[in-house]
């Protein structure tokens, strides 16, 4: 037995009346997770599901999937997730992929999958209700071991598919494990302390169906932490929980930090804050200091990804103390027991300060511990020991042979005083490979900048090659579920125009 699966396992042993997860108001407790826990786990088993089989669950931010969720890890299943939030179209064509011999879902997302008819392409349709019943219906196919067990993984997840389409990664029960113990060695408690259920609360507004959500509601499992649990992020509601339960330290992502300080939250309601860590998209270190000049609450970067199961490097209060001025826009240092290293295009090691491609060495990547896994980051680090994240590879613009950084472009536009936020994007081009096209979304309080203008302040700023040939002005960015700017999406922008344009001209 892993143990995470006994941690879990623990749960039970939880006063049944205890309070375990809060949702729209009210409180689930941690008997009431455990029975919907207890009643997934006997449709499962009489299913043939036992342990390493793959259940698939269309993870909404909710108790009965966070009860749902604990089962399958409780007993040594694999968890695969779908996405609530994609388009019902987009999630037909995922589960044609996966072709889960067991599904779970809410009688709402189970109605949208039936009007698309893709319901009866399913085993076992299991329906969890907001209630915490569970009810199950059909029957699963003959089992199909190559497909429908992953012995060892513990969660096969969606990336967020910023820059492309989204891929699934396997993370193991090994991983998680190392990730959960890593960030539970930053609890400097007698072991005697950490025995009782801990008084504060955590915080997860991020969806569970990707790694930032579920790395939270897991981590609440894992350290017998209350939780509240919000269906996305709003301003008003986050605000809403920080002051009925004062937290120490909060989470944002950038997009979420903008929209605190778009809001004019009054300083008062977060004075309980201390710290704020930020992660999931680049965090630009002007938007850090207004937080911090408006609130005097540091904002601690946090550097990771869905392959590592969460955060490898990050900012610490007492660093950020030190160094917050001088390492003003790093992403922080290795975490305990990770190792970060910047190489060239053959794999040499380069010197401090030096820009290259980003490796990492740490236990929660799928190598394990002592090999090396190259990321797609741009980055240096400093003598210091302090990371740097300067984009992308693979999302670099080759335009005719000439190479576009897109963050670099995006700065530019956003000097505009009539931009909030700017994303760039590489188009497909019969003639150049591709091309750099733009979309911005207006700073509140301002007029819309004319694209002409736009064009014009990225002729002063940039190099020919780099200014883009298109740019629109929209009123709200298209974002994934975790707040980062889609350019898929984006991309889809320009393609719609195109083809209205095409339909007006016939």
């Amino acid at each position: 037995m892993t143990s995470l699966t006994s941690r879990l396992k623990g749960l039970w042993e939880i006063d049944p009346a205890a309070q375990a997860i809060s949702y729209d108001g009210s409180w689930w407790t941690w008997g009431e997770l455990t029975t919907t826990a207890d009643d997934c786990d006997e449709v499962w088993r009489a299913a043939g599901a036992g342990q390493g089989a793959r259940i698939a669950i269309v993870l909404e931010n909710r108790p009965e999937f966070a009860a749902a969720v604990v089962a399958v890890l409780a007993s040594g299943r694999c968890l695969t997730t779908v996405s609530p939030l994609q388009p019902t179209e987009r999630m037909a064509a995922d589960l044609e992929r996966v072709q889960p011999r067991i599904l779970v879902a809410s009688p709402a997302v189970w109605e949208r999958l039936s009007d698309a008819g893709v319901h009866t392409r399913v085993g076992l349709r299991v329906t969890v209700r907001p209630d915490g019943t569970v009810t199950a219906e059909g029957g699963p196919p003959a089992p199909r071991p190559e497909v429908d067990d992953a012995p060892g993984t513990a969660v096969e997840m969606l990336t967020s598919g910023t820059t492309g389409p989204a891929k699934r990664v396997r993370l193991s029960y090994r991983q998680m494990e190392s990730a959960l113990s890593s960030a539970r060695s930053y609890d400097r408690r007698p072991e005697s302390e950490r025995k009782a259920l801990p008084q504060g609360v955590g915080i997860v507004a991020n969806p569970v169906v990707h790694i930032g959500g579920l790395w939270g509601v897991l981590q609440a499992m894992y350290d017998r932490r209350r939780v509240v649990l919000l269906e996305r992020f709003r301003v008003q509601p986050w605000v809403e929980v920080i002051r009925a339960y004062r937290p120490k330290l909060g989470s944002l992502t950038p997009a979420g930090i903008k929209m605190v300080l778009d809001a004019n939250v009054p300083a008062e309601d977060l004075s309980s804050l201390r710290a704020l860590n930020s992660g999931t998209a680049p965090l630009a270190p002007e938007l850090a200091e207004q937080f911090h000049d408006r609130y005097g609450i540091p904002v601690l970067s946090v550097y990771g990804a869905t392959e590592f199961c969460g955060a490898v490097a990050g900012w610490t209060l007492d660093q950020f103390r030190e160094y917050g001025r001088s390492k003003r826009g790093s992403v922080g240092r290795a975490q305990p027991g990770v190792r970060l290293r910047v190489v060239d295009d053959a794999g040499n090691e380069l010197p401090s300060g030096t820009s290259g491609l980003l490796q990492v060495c740490t236990p929660q990547a799928e190598a394990g511990p002592g090999a090396w896994t190259p990321t797609s980051d741009l980055a240096r680090i400093d003598e210091d020991g302090f990371l740097w994240i300067e984009g992308r590879a693979d999302d670099t613009i080759i335009r005719g042979g000439f190479k576009v950084s897109p963050a670099t472009v995006a700065k530019v536009l956003e000097k505009h005083p009539a931009v909030r936020e700017a994303s760039v994007a590489g188009r497909d081009d019969a003639r150049l490979g591709q091309v750099p096209v733009a979309a911005v979304e207006p700073a509140a309080g301002h007029p819309a900048p004319a694209e002409d203008e736009l064009i014009r302040l990225c002729r002063r700023e940039l190099l020919p090659y780099e200014v883009p040939v298109r740019i629109l002005v929209v009123d709200v960015l298209p974002r994934t579920p975790s707040m980062k700017v889609s350019r898929v999406d984006l991309l889809e922008l320009f393609d719609h125009l195109d083809g209205e344009r095409d339909e007006a001209a016939v």
